[in-house]
């Protein structure tokens, strides 16, 4: 398994997290099987916004006995008094939610509280002012919670709540259909959604990923925005490289499911290489660096996407960006203008023009 390191407080997250959503079709005992094997392999953040209440019985047994090495991401919002899931903001019944959640899950304590799917600004409000942010605060104080973070598709509400400054950690929708403004999720534009990770990074709040294959459209190509299927993969990759991700958080049913997702950590850069988005790219996206590193070997040596990501995030204002960028081996000052970059690249970005800027702006 491979780890992220949260910013402010520095736990280690698997790159690779579980998400919940389905566990609770294939029945209680795989849920807890699927559960054990996800621990078993490294997995460590477990998000519980699951579909119905199996899976939070099934995972608290899978691990007991060894719940500090994993991170639980509750919903304050998700509520299952029916069995199956609903969402609220009253915040009675989120508070017989919550201590339902724990007792199912056998343990004492949450390690990230989040405010669960406001999608609009007059929900942020209603949470910030109806008492249900400062109850998580409260559960903070007393120890019951360790992170407060944050659940939405609107990076618009997202930029707020970064305003009003609560959020340790954000649940954001990280997809190529929504960031290509292709799906009932596709919030905001290409260059808003970008902005929003870069600030994430900047201000050190983590992501953690949800609807990486945008509700599976993304995997077959009569339902993919593109005409072209993705792979499970290549979507895990494009997620993990954006700005401020910690983990992603696909959905599985079963170990099955869980064993084709972890294969994800064995496979090569072909397996994982998402280039073909360049040919699906809107026109404002055309010319915009991903970091998706397509363009390498470099034959001077130079990390190009690593660089154009330092750039980006220290105008963002992200001082460790510029510190991280000037410690690089070979900075853009090192670059040889051969045009290796720029004919490879699938976003059609003049690197090689790019470099010199870059060069000019920390003089090096």
């Amino acid at each position: 398994m491979e780890y992220r390191r949260l910013p402010k407080s520095g736990e280690e997250i698997s790159v690779i997290g579980l998400g919940t959503g389905a566990m609770g079709a294939a029945g209680e005992k795989e849920a807890q099987a699927t559960a054990a094997l996800a621990v078993e392999q490294g997995v460590n953040y477990f998000d519980m916004a699951a579909a119905d209440d199996i899976p939070f019985a099934a995972i608290g047994r899978a691990v007991a006995g060894g719940r500090e090495k994993v991170h639980f991401q509750v919903h304050f919002g998700a509520e299952y008094h029916t069995g199956k899931y609903g969402w609220t903001m009253d915040l009675e019944t989120i508070k017989r939610s919550v201590d339902w959640q724990l007792k199912a899950l056998g343990t004492d304590y949450i390690d990230f509280g989040f405010v669960h799917c406001i999608d609009e600004l007059s929900d942020l409000e209603k949470a910030a002012e109806g008492g249900i942010l400062e109850y998580i605060r409260q559960l903070q104080k007393a120890g019951t919670v360790k992170h407060i973070g944050l659940s939405s598709h609107t990076p618009a509400v997202v930029e707020k709540a970064l305003d009003l400054g609560f959020p340790e950690m954000v649940m954001f929708s990280i997809n190529p259909a929504y960031d290509y403004r292709h799906g009932e999720y596709a919030i905001g534009g290409v260059d808003e959604r970008a902005a929003l990770y870069r600030r994430c990074e900047a201000e050190g709040v983590g992501i953690s990923v949800m609807k990486p294959f945008s509700g599976g459209q993304l995997l077959r190509d009569k339902t993919s925005p593109f005409g072209h299927k993705l792979t499970q993969y290549q979507c895990l990759q494009y997620a993990l490289d954006k700005p401020g991700v910690v983990t992603v958080l696909p959905g599985v049913k079963d170990r099955e499911d869980l064993k084709g997702i972890l294969g994800f950590l064995d496979a090569g850069p072909k397996e994982r290489d998402y280039s073909i988005l360049g040919t699906f790219a809107p026109r404002d996206a055309e010319g915009v660096c991903v970091y998706c590193n397509h363009c390498q070997p470099c034959p001077a040596g130079l990390d190009v996407g690593l660089i154009n990501k330092y750039y980006d995030l220290t105008k963002a204002g992200d001082a460790l960006a510029r510190d991280h960028y000037l410690h690089l081996e070979k900075t853009a000052a090192d670059c040889v203008a051969c045009g290796h970059c720029d004919s490879r690249c699938p976003f059609h970005v003049a690197q090689s023009r790019r470099m010199e800027e870059i060069k000019a702006y920390f003089g090096r």
